[in-house]
């Protein structure tokens, strides 16, 4: 059956036109913190900004899905030197993926046990990472998982410390000396009988045998003036209709309980070194060079047949510095649809990709299904990214892709970009093998195609050369989304 030259993803884009205009630099009213109460921060969100320029070198380890009957996206980091702390969050995340997917008890997937429903019930798996402390020889980072096959709220934060002095991973608990636990222990129960919700019963359950507590103490964090805030998880210390809670010890009551390592990681909190020294060799971060920029852009698609090619879920180190060499051989553009936690923590990549000639857009900060958020939610994903982007490129992204094709009314509203999906999913994400990705782009390549790849997977930017080479020859132009539409 013959294509049509107008491709569905753009006629899409014709059609959402988007005219809600959105607020910028405040947080939605469902994210703010409290000191103590209930935790809507989905963790410990009031410490001091970390600066990722610090963290040479970090590889951030991310992989998801484009299927929307079985959606997941998992991202951690993997600083160097702090190897058994990246072994223990691999493990987690890798063990909620199997129990998710159904794979930790043998047979084929069935996420979740649904085996992949699309809808407003459909399940969801999003680990996503935030990084408490890197400083001296002290690394915090929180994960902080959303899995709607829960019975609870299906939200779940983690606390990971990295002890550089010692060479050493440390679970929350390890902030507290040993003899001191005691104390702490009777502190926080203290503070938790003030919560509404909370009951001797449930406070019994969770933290009254030494054995099992340190289990529900697995989120602990400084914030920026010292004191210590500890995240339980819904239906731990209270009822599951209290939701989460959140108990702040002050510093000065907090102080003398902490263990060497805890007092470290409360002065490189409160008061930061120059610079991150986890004893790890040191091994220069790779950088990214721009390409040639090959200028103005004067194909018209309407006369010529064109392709945009997009590369999702990055930017990602060393993937996206070779995407870009390959790119420049051709003289081709693309369209890079970029998550805010990585922009972050790579926005020398950004710069290079705009630099290089290609487009930035917005592809949500840690690559949620958008339609399962509150419009508040919605809008603060995306205006994060579009602050990082604007941030490393100085320019504001003017499209987006919602993570899974998920868009409705409620997701449109919520932003002025404008909304882009594909005509084409490599499955990039399902087949790791170049050939087989190469060889679905340029069997299937029809004029105004939008294509989806993700660059974060080093066989899909292998598969790269092969397409433009073969799609060169057969007289493809490879363009942009912005300048496919501006010209059909």
């Amino acid at each position: 059956m013959p294509r049509r030259a107008l491709a569905p993803a753009l006629l899409l884009l014709g059609s959402l036109a988007l005219t809600a205009a959105c607020s910028t630099g405040s947080p939605p009213a469902d994210t703010a913190p409290s000191p103590d109460g209930p935790s809507r921060t989905g963790g410990n969100d009031t410490g001091p900004q970390v600066d990722l320029t610090k963290l040479k070198g970090v590889n951030i380890v991310s992989d998801s899905s484009t299927d929307r009957s079985c959606p997941w996206a998992t991202s951690y980091p993997d600083v160097p030197g702090a190897g058994k702390m990246t072994a223990a969050m691999k493990k987690d995340v890798e063990g909620r993926l199997a129990v998710f997917l159904g794979t930790d008890i043998g047979g084929p997937p069935n996420c979740g046990g649904s085996a992949g429903a699309a809808g407003p019930e459909a399940p969801e798996l999003n680990v996503s990472f935030s990084f408490l402390v890197a400083s001296g020889d002290v690394l915090g980072v929180r994960l902080a998982t959303v899995d709607r096959t829960s019975n609870a709220d299906g939200v779940d934060t983690r606390a990971y410390w990295y002890d550089g002095a010692a060479k050493n991973y440390r679970p929350s608990p390890a902030l507290i000396a040993d003899d001191s636990r005691d104390a702490f222990v009777a502190a926080l129960k203290k503070r938790l009988e003030k919560q509404e919700g909370v009951t001797p019963d449930t406070i019994e359950a969770s933290l009254g045998d030494r054995e099992y507590r340190d289990t529900y103490l697995d989120d602990m964090a400084f914030t920026a003036d010292g004191d210590l805030k500890v995240d339980f998880d819904r239906g731990t210390v209270g009822v599951p209709p209290a939701g989460r809670i959140s108990v702040t010890l002050p510093k000065a009551t907090v102080t003398p309980w902490l263990s060497d390592f805890g007092s470290r990681a409360q002065k490189q909190t409160t008061d930061p070194d120059d610079k991150l020294d986890l004893g790890a060799a040191h091994t220069p971060a790779p950088t990214v060079a721009a390409q040639p920029d090959p200028g103005e852009d004067t194909t018209d698609c309407s006369k010529v047949k064109c392709i945009a090619l997009t590369f999702d879920d990055g930017p990602a180190a060393p993937e996206t510095g070779t995407l870009l060499k390959y790119l420049a051989q051709y003289k081709a553009r693309a369209t890079f649809f970029v998550v805010g936690q990585n922009v972050a923590a790579y926005p020398d990549i950004v710069r290079a990709e705009m630099k290089s000639g290609h487009e930035i857009a917005n592809h949500s900060w840690n690559h949620p299904v958008l339609t399962n958020l509150t419009s508040a939610q919605v809008r603060s994903q995306l205006e994060r990214t579009s602050a990082a982007i604007k941030d490393a490129t100085g320019k504001e992204p003017t499209l987006f892709r919602p993570p899974y094709g998920a868009i409705d009314g409620k997701v449109k509203a919520a932003t002025s970009l404008s909304p882009v999906l594909w005509d084409m999913d490599t499955l990039d994400w399902k087949h790791h093998d170049p050939a087989k990705v190469s060889q679905t782009v340029v069997s299937q390549a029809a004029p105004n195609d939008v294509v989806l790849i993700h660059d974060i997977h080093p066989t899909s930017v292998a598969a790269v050369p092969e397409i433009l080479r073969t799609l060169t020859a057969r007289g493809y132009h490879f363009v942009t989304v912005s300048h496919l539409r501006a010209t059909l």
